[in-house]
């Protein structure tokens, strides 16, 4: 396996860039570790693969040539495209791929891993989208913001680095106008490698059922005490879940009336200590709760839809080590 390793007195502020040449087979392979991006030159004397066919990941090659002295294929790809990953580890970020050719050709099959790891600065973090903010008209505006905070929850998080058993907060909130007011509630979250799902996503299930924080069953992630009803604060503790890679974190936000709470509509959680789910709001109403084992049915309301309080939001990147 192919590693560039760059040495940075400032994560990717500064590249010593080298040109390293192994031979696969027949073919001369060179990668280029650059600043934000990698290139990689497929040189075969032989011809013995379409160039055409080869793949950096997922993206076909950005020039070629063919001639009587051999074939050559030329990649350019930045990272985090192409299906490039990147893994960060306690001292060490790498982005690694594959070069690839198809099983159906005649040729044997190509498989040559690429990477370049550069070293980990104690303050990096990936960059951390801004958190979103989704509109909705149904009755009156409803503005709803989910982010990152910071320990204290007095602001957004300035690091998206998480170590393994460490809490991250959270928090969303329901701007309210000219509307009654409304209880914030997570309907669903779960946390993904990727920031769109996609059937074959690899995922892990946070809250599910309607409002039922399953991972406070097997760890410390809690719902924390509102301050107001607009708004709900979450403490999850960083889960063993694609370790080093980017995750992001997948939420369902649900605005609802406070005074009508219901097994569809709610925020529940273990109690280890008295092996019993606990509705956060109401512990007297936990009743409401006892479906989040099984399968949580809520009633519709009349007058309030879900697509006229409800919306999706994604967070992330974030990285757990």
């Amino acid at each position: 396996m192919l590693q560039h390793i760059v040495r940075m007195t400032s994560f990717l502020l500064f590249v010593v860039l080298t040109l390293v040449v192994f031979l696969v087979a027949q073919a001369a392979v060179t990668v280029d570790c650059g600043k934000n991006s990698v290139s990689v030159r497929w040189i075969d004397v032989n011809s013995e693969v379409d160039p055409s066919l080869l793949r950096l990941g997922d993206c076909p090659p950005t020039q070629l040539s063919v001639n009587p002295q051999g074939s050559e294929a030329v990649f350019y790809a930045e990272f985090l495209t192409c299906n490039i990953r990147r893994l960060v580890t306690t001292n060490e970020i790498i982005f690694e791929t594959e070069i690839t050719s198809p099983t159906f050709s005649k040729a044997t099959p190509i498989y040559y891993p690429v990477a370049c790891t550069y070293e980990r600065e104690d303050d990096w973090a990936p960059p951390l989208y801004d958190p979103l903010l989704f509109h909705t008209h149904g009755q009156g505006d409803l503005a709803f913001r989910m982010a990152l905070m910071k320990d204290d929850f007095s602001g957004v998080a300035t690091t998206t680095t998480f170590s393994l058993g460490s809490m991250i907060p959270i928090a969303a909130s329901v701007a309210q106008q000219n509307h009654q007011p409304l209880i914030l509630l997570l309907d669903e979250c779960l946390a993904s490698t990727t920031p769109e799902l996609a059937p074959d996503s690899r995922v892990y299930p946070l809250i599910t059922n309607k409002g039922c924080l399953v991972d406070s069953k097997n760890t410390n992630s809690r719902f924390l005490p509102r301050n107001q009803l607009s708004e709900i604060r979450l403490s999850l503790q960083a889960f063993k879940f694609a370790t080093g890679e980017d995750v992001y974190l997948h939420c369902r936000l649900v605005a609802w009336e406070p005074r009508d709470l219901d097994s569809g509509n709610k925020a529940c959680q273990y109690d280890r200590t008295s092996s019993r789910w606990v509705l956060v709001d109401d512990p007297s109403q936990s009743s409401l709760c006892s479906c989040c084992d099984t399968n949580c049915q809520g009633r519709k309301k009349r007058g309030i839809t879900a697509d006229s309080t409800a919306v999706n939001s994604v967070i992330g990147p974030l990285v757990i080590i």
